[in-house]
């Protein structure tokens, strides 16, 4: 299969018309798009270090959520990392290809991998996008009866993060919960009409959050990476199963808490 052909095949489940207006997915960088898919990275970020690593390591092809080009370069010097990246993907043979809202609305995409990490279910979508047709962003669910802490606790563990953020109160009762991966923060209003008791997302803003606690909505901040990166694994069984490639997850995560 081709870089093309794959990128055909992603876009047949993840159509770009989930993809919201101002967003920039599709076939970043590539050579040659018609050149066969024989080794994948499959990351969150396409950063210089994941390109260099695939183009050291003879891997032809990096998958990643977030968009390589995402405001747009203005020049392909490398004198920026957006300009670093291209010439480093371009002369080391390497094609990038990024998902990003897309895979974020699309069915077992960003948000249906966080709630299984969590160890629940999908219930039904929240958030409209401001794509055509106005599909969800979000998922939403009932979970067991627990106090906020304990809700906490339950995404610190599932997700692997060392510490998360929350605003609201900690002894409340949770019953029904929405999710959001990445910058969240949109998506408070819709979480408050809802009516859920808690909104878990990567990151809400101080403000935001502070004001939906006033209205009796609980906020877990975990993170941007922490709270995407559970897509990784699907984005893993994509490469393998349309490609037949070897395929490797690579962490991206710059970011730690001391």
């Amino acid at each position: 299969m081709t870089v093309r052909e794959f990128h055909a095949h992603l876009s047949a489940l993840y159509p770009k018309t989930l993809s919201e207006p101002w967003d920039n997915d599709g076939i970043m960088v590539s050579a040659d798009p018609d050149v066969p898919v024989k080794r994948v990275i499959v990351a969150l970020d396409a950063t210089s270090g994941v390109i260099g690593y695939a183009a050291d390591h003879g891997f032809d092809c990096v998958l990643t959520h977030h968009p390589m080009l995402f405001r747009g370069a203005k020049a392909a010097v490398p004198d920026t990392p957006g300009g670093r990246r291209i010439l480093r993907a371009a002369l080391g043979g390497v094609s990038v290809i990024s998902l990003h809202t897309r895979l974020d609305a699309g069915e077992g995409g960003v948000n249906d991998c966080l709630l299984r990490q969590l160890g629940f279910e999908n219930r039904g979508g929240f958030g409209v996008s401001e794509a055509p047709g106005g599909h969800f962003v979000g998922r939403w669910t009932e979970v067991p009866p627990m106090t906020g802490l304990a809700f906490a606790e339950r995404v610190k563990k599932a997700l692997g993060c060392e510490t998360v953020r929350v605003t609201g109160d900690c002894a409340g009762l949770i019953r029904k919960i929405a999710v959001c991966g990445g910058d969240g923060k949109d998506y408070i209003p819709e979480a408050l009409a809802g009516g859920f008791d808690a909104y878990l997302t990567g990151d809400a803003g101080y403000n935001m959050a502070e004001d939906a606690a006033e209205d009796g909505l609980f906020t877990v901040e975990a993170g941007h990476y922490h709270s995407e990166a559970p897509v990784l694994p699907r984005l893993k069984e994509l490469a393998d199963t349309l490609t037949n490639a070897e395929t490797v997850i690579v962490d991206t995560c710059a970011y730690r808490n001391f």
